[in-house]
């Protein structure tokens, strides 16, 4: 993102959005600190629900976390409706999911509009109908609502103008449109990196106060110390034995805790879901367990992957992989389609999101 535009001030500083979801994993207080103090990230807009039926494990604590660091923080839901009552129930649904979570009132909730085999296949009029009936139904829950999209899908899937709007524009001006100045806020990366373990993000530049007018910030101009100090098991790694070196990628199989020292009576971090990937760099047979040790912003991780025994019983390993090269024309989806993949699987397994643009040449794991 470049300038910032707050209202009609053209002096005004450059504010920064980081938008995360589950692809990201457990988000610490601290990783969101080293965002605003490191890389001037102001807000975050948190992924709080997809579709009827899914609401992000994460969403809770990327909120907490976001707002215990100073920043601004918003949400956004996943569409997947094609007609206006089923926008209007997708609304009540992520109304109700936000609440739970904690999001705070007056904050933006986003439909977030992109999905190609339901949106897509939908006229220009329909989905403005569709966006229409969410944004107004998502009112009712003290949210503000817009509609998060990219660049082309606001040339030619649905109306997006002057002062509204969330767009991914790439390049800069795409049909004649400058989605870099003329909407709330403007995507500029789908992979940029903080320093943390689990790969790019999405990061937009907001050229109005929509998405920060609705609370108050706050920001504390000096509390790293503070964060250190509620951190400090956390940032130190476990010394207790020799490690070896290993740099592997694996995928749980199970739910597993992951602690601030390789000790099954030391702090639990978070608990990673089944099916989350994690990468490592050191090994350990240690308390009876083999353990890893994975890099993360403030220290490290450590995770059980299975007894002494080395027999993995958690994780799967063994990674050779089958790659596809992206051509002219390729999406998230039709790539996932051609692999019986969907498109969140096929983006995690890249460590990316479903929102990262592809380009031609670049390999992807679809296997």
């Amino acid at each position: 993102m470049a300038a910032l535009f707050l209202g009609i001030n053209a002096n005004a500083a450059r504010m920064d959005m980081v938008d995360v979801s589950n692809n990201n994993g457990y988000m610490s207080t601290a990783e969101y600190v080293s965002m605003r103090n490191e890389f001037g990230v102001k807000a975050v807009t948190v992924k709080i629900s997809e579709g009827g039926t899914y609401k992000d494990p994460y969403a809770s604590s990327n909120i907490a976390n976001g707002q215990a660091a100073g920043l601004y923080v918003n949400g956004y839901h996943f569409a997947h409706y094609k007609t206006k009552a089923q926008a209007i129930a997708e609304a009540d649904y992520a109304g109700q999911a936000a609440k739970a979570a904690g999001l705070p009132v007056g904050a933006v909730l986003a439909t977030d509009v992109e999905s190609a085999e339901e949106q897509g296949i939908l006229s220009q009029a329909t989905n403005d109908r569709n966006n229409a009936a969410f944004m107004k139904e998502i009112q009712k829950f003290g949210y503000r609502a817009d509609i998060y999209t990219s660049g082309s899908w606001a040339n030619n899937k649905m109306t997006i103008k002057g002062k509204t709007g969330w767009v991914a524009g790439y390049p800069y001006v795409m049909s004649g449109q400058k989605w870099y100045t003329n909407n709330n806020a403007w995507q500029w990366s789908g992979s940029a990196h903080f320093r943390i373990s689990y790969g790019g993000f999405d990061v937009s530049q907001l050229y109005t106060d929509y998405y920060t007018a609705g609370q108050k910030s706050t920001v504390k101009p000096t509390n790293k110390d503070a964060v250190k100090a509620n951190n400090k098991e956390a940032n130190k790694p476990s010394t207790s034995a020799k490690w070896v070196k290993e740099s592997k990628t694996y995928t749980l199989k199970a739910a597993v805790n992951l602690r601030t020292s390789a000790s099954t009576s030391s702090n639990t971090i978070t608990i990673l879901p089944a099916g989350t990937t994690v990468k490592t760099d050191q090994a350990i047979i240690h308390g009876g367990y083999r353990w890893v040790r994975q890099p993360r912003f403030n220290g490290y991780g450590y995770l059980v992957t299975g007894p002494a025994s080395n027999t993995l019983e958690y994780v799967k390993s063994g990674t050779s992989h089958t790659y596809y090269t992206v051509k002219s024309g390729d999406s998230w989806w039709l790539i996932a389609q051609r692999n019986g993949l969907s498109m969140t699987t096929l983006a995690s397994q890249n460590g990316k999101t479903i929102y990262t643009t592809i380009y031609p040449g670049q390999r992807l794991v679809v296997r």
